[in-house]
């Protein structure tokens, strides 16, 4: 084998760990930034007909707040991006981090079925709504903590 061969693999882990630390960068000040917002008034009151439309989240309004609910959520997506960026330092942690990314993804995506308006039908074919194009985003998010979380696991 020559030189250049031999260096191929190399090369590609390079390649694949920078893709890796980019796609986990951008995720996670996504998700910080994204919680850190949750404990505005604005940002509280932005979820609240979403979150209130949800049969899977609704109840929290009985026992909270609307600041606390957005609080909790705040806190939970701020958690979450903290375990997925101590990658370096454990795997697991990571990979735990990034499951609860994908829950937390899976949860905003069902509101497109639960928030009226998200999406109608136009002509036979869907469209999205306001709330609909608000929330169309976290299915990039969805992918990027399925990635994450694959590739810490396989270092599990």
């Amino acid at each position: 084998m020559n030189a250049a061969s031999q260096s191929l693999p190399t090369e590609a882990k390079f390649a694949t760990s920078l893709l890796r630390a980019k796609s986990t960068s951008l995720e996670v000040l996504t998700l910080l930034l994204i919680g850190a917002l949750k404990f505005t008034a604005d940002e509280a009151h932005g979820i609240q007909p979403l979150v209130a439309s949800s049969p899977l989240m609704s109840w929290l309004y009985r026992i909270f707040s609307l600041q606390a609910v957005s609080n909790l959520i705040g806190a939970i997506e701020i958690v979450v991006a903290a375990l997925i960026v101590l990658r370096p330092f454990s795997a697991k942690l990571s990979f735990i981090g990034s499951i609860g990314a994908v829950i937390t993804f899976l949860l905003t995506l069902s509101f497109l079925f639960s928030t009226p308006g998200a999406f109608h039908f136009s002509h036979g074919f869907p469209v999205l709504g306001d709330a609909g194009q608000f929330l169309i985003k976290d299915l990039v998010l969805l992918g990027a903590s399925i990635w994450t979380a694959a590739e810490a696991r396989k270092e599990n």
